[in-house]
């Protein structure tokens, strides 16, 4: 089984990319919810809350997890490897290295959360892949609550979108990276606002086919064609994640509770 993390709905972005892609495995999918976002949080917080989710979805069977959140990716993945050396972990990485591999203009837009501008992770792949293009960057405060709400469409996502994007568009960007999971809920908006000639990167793909690559390294790859399962657990109202699993990603399930407890999750 393979578990899945976000502070809250954004990983779904990557659950849908893995199911999509390996529709056999079965999957638990947990949104702290209780906490989003995590993008403004301390590092210790960070590491608190995935290193609690991480042990608690162990418990429920999981064998590889998924850190589908760029701030805890950016906090904590570096971390939960040495606390879990057995246990195979997937991180987020910003696309910036296929951003500046395609780039016409050498102008690239970065999309993310502060944790994840602030992380060492994205230093190293800007110092490492983007030498010789300009990266800009925008934080997109309060987009992440706007997705956590549902409002992929709505006035205020569309003015934080045009906030963000107006300024690199002058600057002549021609790709935009999407650095937090929450973000490609958005993409049709952004694209929208960006225009045609501006490609749109969202890293889901790819972490669903790192995530696959690691299953078959262990042996653990379903290809009994049977579909698998999803389980959908949140600290927050289980109610308000059935309307969003349905808006997001066009399914009807019914999310279970997961109760913070001393550091503890229980379901």
């Amino acid at each position: 089984m393979i578990g899945v993390f976000d502070s809250g709905v954004g990983g779904l972005s990557v659950l849908r990319a893995i199911c999509q892609q390996m529709p056999s495995e079965s999957v638990i999918y947990f949104g702290d919810q209780d906490h989003v976002p995590y993008g403004p949080r301390s590092l210790e917080e960070v590491q608190a809350f995935s290193d609690g989710i991480t042990r608690f979805l162990l418990s429920q069977g999981a064998q590889l997890i998924v850190v589908a959140c760029n701030a805890a990716s950016a906090a904590a993945l570096h971390y939960l490897r040495i606390q879990f050396p057995a246990i195979p972990f997937v991180g987020m990485e910003p696309a910036v290295k296929p951003a500046a591999e395609n780039t016409r203009s050498g102008v690239v837009g970065v999309l993310a959360t502060p944790a994840t501008f602030q992380g060492r992770l994205y230093a190293s792949v800007v110092e490492r892949f983007a030498k010789g293009v300009q990266v800009l960057q925008d934080t997109c405060p309060g987009l992440v609550g706007e997705i956590e709400l549902g409002h992929l469409d709505g006035p205020k996502t569309r003015t934080i979108l045009e906030n963000a994007l107006r300024p690199m568009l002058a600057q002549g960007i021609d790709t935009v990276v999407m650095g937090c999971t929450h973000y490609p809920f958005v993409i049709p908006l952004i694209s929208q606002i960006a225009g045609p000639g501006v490609r749109v990167i969202d890293p889901a793909p790819a972490v669903a086919r790192q995530t696959g690559r690691l299953l078959e390294q262990h042996g653990w790859l379903e290809e009994s064609g049977t579909p698998g399962t999803v389980r959908y657990l949140t600290s927050g109202d289980p109610e308000k994640m059935n309307a969003l699993l349905e808006q997001l990603l066009g399914v009807k399930a019914q999310a279970a509770k997961a109760t913070w407890s001393n550091g503890q999750l229980t379901a």
